[in-house]
């Protein structure tokens, strides 16, 4: 199904028949290796900024309330992703279950916080959903809050290379991410999403319960970029390797937003393929008597003043599907 590319893509096309997923250029035995590298980081754990400290690998539950097994509250061709992602079969994504932050606005505040329908699969598991949905003819495997159970994706991602996996690899992330588990990934993941949600550490400290989550998301974004570069499309514009940053723009925040933008800018360049999403709305923790000022949706010029903000900045690679 070929479609005519927007001019945000002129200079980053990559014909499909050249792209061969990251992962497929490593053998089985690095594979392997890289996932008893991840695996040790459980028991004592590091897998995250946190840095708990407990003992994963005998189902001891830290921060993130995660034990032993990654808990997979469902998996499913998404609609609901950027084009570039979810084309016309769907990005094949993955919910993981419990979260290393703590977002009081959390819109899957059921499934992070709480864990509700969740089940713990183990590494045969959880490769036999990656091929299910390799199967159903989705684009890709879209791991959406993994920062807590990167072991766990690393062991089943060898079951499922081992049986034939060829699809890229999307990890969705807050940013809250520990470089150490991030290099394990360097040369697996095709394609980075990390939300980079608040640059003022008082703000984190108070939304996030992170006080340190805009150091470590700058830290992480720079590793990913570094890893994988700007977005590259296939001639059908679907994602095959780089770094797809999103914002959620916050009611009352605006300054937070061009913080982040500024940052973006300097750091990586304008080429950066940007998504500013207007969607938030009160949920989790939000309500009239707790988190008051963040009890409304976003106004629509608010929004507006944030796509102008990075439009100034020298953005061109914005996301269109805006509400506004």
């Amino acid at each position: 199904m070929r479609r005519a590319l927007p001019t945000l893509f002129e200079g980053f096309v990559r014909p499909r028949r050249d792209f061969v997923p990251a992962y497929r250029n490593l053998t089985l035995q690095e594979l392997r290796h890289r996932a008893e590298r991840a695996r040790e980081t459980l028991a004592s754990c590091r897998v995250c900024p946190r840095n708990c400290g407990v003992n994963r690998l005998q189902d001891e539950r830290g921060v993130c309330l995660s034990g032993r097994w990654a808990e997979v509250a469902s998996a499913f061709p998404h609609f609901g992703e950027e084009d570039v992602l979810r084309g016309w079969r769907g990005s094949g994504t993955i919910f993981f279950a419990h979260c290393n932050l703590k977002c009081v606005f959390c819109q899957n505040f059921d499934i992070s916080r709480r864990g509700l329908g969740a089940r713990p699969l183990k590494p045969d598991e959880l490769a036999h959903l990656m091929l299910a949905l390799q199967e159903a003819g989705c684009h890709n495997i879209n791991l959406v809050t993994p920062e807590h159970v990167v072991p766990q994706v690393l062991e089943a991602l060898v079951v499922a290379v081992e049986r034939g996996l060829q699809l890229p690899i999307v990890y969705n992330t807050s940013a809250y991410d520990s470089l150490e588990s991030l290099r394990l990934l360097d040369g697996i993941v095709d394609i980075y999403m990390p939300d980079f949600k608040f640059w003022s550490p008082d703000l984190a400290r108070k939304y996030l319960r992170a006080e340190d989550y805009p150091a470590v998301a700058r830290s992480a974004i720079r590793e990913m970029h570094r890893q994988v570069g700007d977005l590259v499309v296939d001639e059908d514009g679907l994602a095959l390797r780089g770094v797809l940053l999103r914002h959620l723009v916050m009611p009352g925040f605006l300054e937070e937003t061009l913080a982040i933008l500024r940052w973006i800018r300097e750091t990586l360049g304008p080429d950066v393929y940007l998504n500013l999403m207007d969607q938030y709305y009160p949920a989790g923790l939000v309500s009239p008597s707790r988190y008051p000022e963040l009890h409304r949706r976003l106004a629509r010029k608010e929004f507006q003043e944030a796509v102008a903000g990075a439009r100034r900045l020298g953005f061109w690679r914005l996301d269109v599907r805006w509400r506004f």
